[in-house]
């Protein structure tokens, strides 16, 4: 199993819901974007299956409270909208994985793969941005 191939595929699921279906929290929607995910990757195994399957709607079911602690640490001035679609859901996938998930995986290893998701997916700025605030949410 491949964790983080898992954690991409996870991550590309949320971006697909949160782009393609923002109000939008049926379990079909969440189905067909994590089945696409694993469908897009044959090295994907069962395991990782469960694994995206559990994160993807983990992190939907406590968006609201994900979010919260996103806002309440962005800059005055800033909304969440604002930020780039690919930084906002690799920080809703990373504080998923940060407050919810038992038992805990350590914080530097969910902060250092969001920090190379954001290297991958979002723009030269992303990787500071997103590491900074989970710096700081995790303290």
């Amino acid at each position: 199993m491949s964790r983080k191939l898992a954690r991409e595929a996870a991550f590309k699921a949320l971006f697909q819901l949160d782009f393609n279906f923002e109000d939008d929290r049926r379990e079909d929607s969440e189905n067909l974007a994590i089945e696409t995910m694993f469908d897009d990757n044959p090295k994907l195994t069962k395991k990782d299956l469960a694994f995206i399957e559990s994160t993807v709607k983990g992190t939907r079911a406590h968006l609201e409270e994900i979010d919260g602690l996103i806002i309440a640490h962005l800059k005055e001035g800033w909304q969440l909208p604002r930020l780039m679609a690919a930084d906002r859901n690799i920080l809703r996938l990373a504080i998923y994985e940060m407050k919810f998930v038992e038992p805990t995986i350590s914080k530097n290893i969910i902060i250092n793969e969001a920090v190379e998701l954001a290297k991958r997916y979002g723009t030269d700025d992303s990787s500071r941005f997103v590491n900074g605030i989970l710096e700081s949410i995790s303290k």
